[in-house]
């Protein structure tokens, strides 16, 4: 009976992902500045969405506006603690985060943090919120209760995303050294690493906590794939370039990579171990980021229309982007064929 359980299960999972993905909404938001992380409050229907100086909450149902937490110098990522009704985003131009009531929006405290503070995430097995400083090489830790540092953890390397494992262990990209690290959030100190090769700057990173994988997106093209309970990579597989946003869905069991090419990279999980490119959905150019409602199976992905680049950007800075357009900042949902 087991094995019957099994070969169904192995053969059902492929053909939730035989439908195609497409966009079927497009929210124009405006608003000036670039943007960051896309953190989904599923169960409320928000996205937050960080914005240079303010984290812009959306609601994933419309696309409209609902608020903004203002006050932050250079908005990266967002975390929530649904329990305390508190959010914590990253301020990484002045190494702090803000402290914010999630459904007032109203600022509460400034906490300390570390230089580049820039991803954020909350670990439920420990009760603690980390955030990822990238020059500063570390992981504050920060008691969400009463909005204290507990202590900085130094990772070895610069560090871009990560996730929570919910058994007591937090994991996060190692940009610089293509490495994944493990941090137990417990006794706050790293437990392992390993690399990501040949996957070269992994930034984007999400979980399968079922299954016990990470989903690295690379901005060397590729996402690589690891398993987080042996510490070991699996497999890597071509996806868009300027990668910055990853997501994967339990239930289609597709993991997800947003890149800056304007392709939204579709991977399905045949098993733990075998996976394989399903499409390169087109969005938009610049479409970076991306946060996943897993409820609804839906992708919002976040860019903008762009003017052309500086004469100048090709000579002294070759990695300058061209400039925004004034209004053209927009949400897109895409979804699986059939699902809407």
């Amino acid at each position: 009976m087991h094995r019957s359980i099994l070969l169904l299960s192995l053969f059902a999972a492929p053909a939730l992902s035989a439908q195609a993905y497409t966009i079927t909404h497009t929210y124009t938001l405006g608003g000036d500045g670039g943007w960051d992380y896309v953190v989904p409050d599923a169960p409320n229907h928000r996205l937050f969405i960080g914005r240079s100086n303010r984290v812009m909450v959306v609601d994933m149902n419309d696309g409209h506006l609902i608020a903004e937490v203002t006050g932050i110098k250079g908005a990266h990522g967002t975390a929530l603690v649904p329990e305390i009704g508190r959010g914590f985003a990253t301020s990484g131009n002045d190494s702090s985060v803000m402290m914010f009531d999630s459904k007032s929006y109203k600022t509460l405290l400034r906490i300390p943090a570390a230089e580049d503070a820039d991803a954020i995430i909350y670990d439920p097995a420990s009760k603690r919120v980390f955030t990822f400083n990238g020059d500063a090489n570390s992981s504050t830790v920060i008691d969400p209760r009463r909005g204290t540092v507990i202590t900085n953890i130094q990772l070895g390397g610069k560090p871009e995303y990560g996730q929570s494992a919910r058994n007591g262990m937090v994991y996060a990209n190692l940009t610089d050294s293509s490495q994944i690290v493990e941090i137990d959030a417990n006794n706050l100190r790293v437990t392992r690493r390993w690399s990501t090769a040949p996957c070269k700057n992994p930034v984007s990173m999400a979980i399968d906590t079922k299954r016990q994988r990470l989903f690295s997106g690379c901005r060397s093209g590729v996402m690589a794939i690891s398993d987080y309970k042996n510490g070991r990579l699996i497999t890597t597989l071509p996806i868009g370039r300027g990668v910055d946003g990853a997501g994967y869905d339990p239930v289609t069991r597709d993991a997800y990579a947003s890149n800056a090419d304007g392709t939204l990279t579709v991977i399905h999980q045949d098993t733990p171990d075998t996976y394989h490119v399903v499409e390169n959905v087109q969005t938009a150019q610049g479409g970076r980021n991306m946060g996943l409602d897993a409820a609804s199976h839906r992708v919002y992905v976040v860019s903008a229309k762009f003017g052309p680049a500086p004469a100048e950007s090709t000579a002294t800075n070759p990695r300058r982007r061209p400039p925004i357009l004034p209004g053209t900042f927009m949400v897109m949902v895409v979804e699986p064929v059939g699902s809407h």
